[in-house]
């Protein structure tokens, strides 16, 4: 689904119940059945404890007060007590054996819905709104965990007493039942005529709630623009105007509900007078008594109690259909990349990698990115890559990565089609550092080992002094055990750049990708990271992106990318006597740099 797509997702009225997508949230109570038989069990005595109290009103009228035999008072007040002081216990039971279940319940969806989100492909996120697929793990899962929680259970309970109620009443007086009956065809109409209007006003709240997420995330990632900027009294008008959507949208629900809900029960009250006024003159008449007619209206508002909640339940089963179709949207994309079911392991990486005719589109209505691309790296060598913004350069080694798979053509390292072996076979044995480095919370040596968990002291040393983050560590009371906080916050953009550099190195890959590493760091620390990389990358297949074509004067190769395809390849000397495109970059660069040199010596 793309980017609008997904926006005009947002916007869709909700689509109402659903019973496939019933039957898959009931599925996560499987697991649970010997749980819900207990809670199951517990709401039947419930219900049957409960509808002894109006017969015990009836006895204690007709056979107590009417006849003046306080004995049977007593018995009333006794039984009255213990059926409470059991319910009490059993109510205790009910609830935590419910809410335990529906936390695990709740517990299983998020973990599935999280492990799922790792195993999609970077299409899958590529204009989605972080902000929105987090509403989904949480807000959307929590609503689903409401239902369980405590819909089911209202379900379980109040139909348990409308059929025990029905069967009472009709057992008791048929005639009396049915005129109490009357006023159920009104409430059906109430409740379907609403129907549609209360869940489209929930879905609406939902969607809105999942707008405020989503602008909420790209406030926190962009706060450094904004203030930069002066953004803030903007972004809050446009926060307001979100967050005022939401709350007219929810107030909008709200109104609906309390506007059916009182007449529901208003309708009720209705059957009620009818059964009181003709209860009453049978009573005259002397075929009732009024023990009997009292338990009879005690049984009738019990009767109204249960269908009210269960009008309220299914406003928020609404309300979990509209969070399951969003989280069943999500569990039910196919990884694009993903392992054939008779993919083998990839061997021991030598480092040869050959692009065969690849071409490569995001989209299968947007024209190609990489247009017939051809080239090939033997072992051991560095290949950088070069062009202008948008080219297609890390589009390549993304395909290389097979974090995307090419449209056409194959990419095969030492002879093999990536695609006919493992994903983490094949990535294990490669390593990536990006521009924008991503450092987890945590410690510096845990995101040091982030790429080899079982990496000896020495060997996390080694790499780290490789590229200072050992300098880094030292500055730290607590040194690698220092907490960098989210997104390695407590580091420069230098610093988590190195990081990243040893995260890497640590890993030993037999083939390195350098996607604009340098651009974040000093020429000081670039010129150490180069020192460094010339022992550590020997041996290895390198892939260098750089603006600062100074950084990759050594690559064996370089090259040139223009609108997805190779304009110029050569090394570097070779490209500088072609005087073509590279050789104009080059000299642009070393012209700019002179220029600002004399800028800073002249300001001295």
């Amino acid at each position: 689904m793309s980017q609008i797509e997904w926006d005009s997702d947002e916007e869709e009225s909700e689509k109402g119940f659903n019973k496939e997508y019933m039957l898959r949230m009931m599925g996560y109570l499987k697991p649970h059945k010997k749980t819900l038989s207990v809670v199951a069990v517990v709401v039947i005595i419930s219900m049957l404890l409960s509808l002894l109290e109006p017969m015990l009103i009836r006895y204690a009228i007709d056979e107590g007060m009417t006849k003046k035999n306080m004995s049977v008072i007593h018995i009333f007040a006794i039984s009255v007590f213990a059926i409470r002081f059991i319910s009490f216990f059993l109510q205790r039971i009910q609830i935590r054996k419910v809410n335990y279940t529906g936390q695990r319940i709740l517990f299983e969806i998020r973990q599935q819905l999280f492990d799922h989100l790792q195993t999609l492909s970077f299409r899958f996120f590529d204009g989605r709104p972080a902000g929105k697929i987090m509403s989904r793990v949480t807000n959307d899962t929590n609503a689903i965990g409401e239902l369980i929680n405590g819909g089911l259970v209202t379900i379980i309970m109040e139909l348990t007493h409308l059929v025990g109620i029905v069967v009472i009443l009709l057992y008791w007086d048929w005639k009396l039942a049915l005129m109490a009956f009357t006023v159920l065809p009104f409430l059906v109409l109430l409740v379907t005529g609403f129907r549609t209007r209360i869940e489209s006003a929930w879905t609406r709240s939902r969607k809105t709630m999942s707008a405020i997420n989503g602008n909420l995330n790209e406030t926190i990632q962009g706060v450094r623009v904004i203030q930069a900027f002066s953004r803030a009294g903007t972004n809050n008008k446009k926060f307001a105007d979100i967050n005022n959507r939401n709350r007219l949208a929810f107030m909008r629900a709200v109104k609906l509900e309390l506007t059916v809900w009182p007449l529901v029960e208003l309708i009720g009250m209705l059957g009620t007078v009818i059964v009181l006024w003709y209860g009453a003159s049978r009573v005259i008449s002397g075929e009732l008594t009024v023990g009997f007619i009292v338990a009879f209206i005690n049984y009738l508002w019990r009767f109204w109690g249960p269908l009210s909640a269960l009008s309220k339940v299914y406003s928020q089963l609404l309300s979990a259909m509209a969070s399951a179709e969003r989280i069943f949207e999500i569990l039910d994309t196919e990884p694009e990349i993903k392992d054939k079911a008779d993919a083998r392991e990839m061997p021991a990486i030598q480092g040869h990698v050959v692009f065969e005719n690849v071409k490569f589109r995001y989209e299968p209505n947007k024209p190609d990115v990489i247009k017939g691309l051809h080239f090939e790296a033997k072992p051991g060598e560095r290949i950088a890559i070069v062009g202008p913004t948008g080219a297609g350069k890390s589009t390549i080694v993304n395909l290389l990565m097979r974090f995307y798979d090419p449209s056409e053509g194959r990419v095969l390292i030492d002879g093999i089609d990536l695609t006919d072996v493992t994903l983490p076979s094949l990535r294990n044995q490669m390593g990536i550092v990006l521009q924008d480095s991503f450092i987890f919370s945590g410690t510096i040596e845990e995101n040091l080992r982030y790429g080899k968990k079982d990496a000896t002291d020495e060997e996390l040393k080694l790499a780290a002094a490789s590229v200072r983050v050992d300098r880094i560590a030292n500055r730290f009371p607590e040194g690698f055990q220092t907490q960098v906080e989210e997104r390695g916050s407590k580091l420069s953009v230098g610093q988590r750049q190195l990081l990243a550099f040893g995260r890497v190195l640590l890993a030993n890959p037999r083939i390195l990708i350098l996607d604009e590493a340098t651009s974040s760091v000093d020429t000081e620390t670039e010129q150490h990271i180069q020192d460094a990389l010339d022992t550590l990358l020997e041996g290895r297949t390198s892939f260098i992106i750089a603006h600062r074509l100074s950084t990759i004067r050594s690559a064996d190769k370089i090259l040139v990318i223009r609108d997805g395809e190779i304009a110029e390849s050569g090394n570097h000397d070779e490209l500088l006597k072609h005087r073509g495109i590279y050789a104009n970059l080059y000299y642009t660069q070393f012209a700019m740099q002179q220029k600002l040199a004399q800028r800073a010596v002249g300001n001295e």
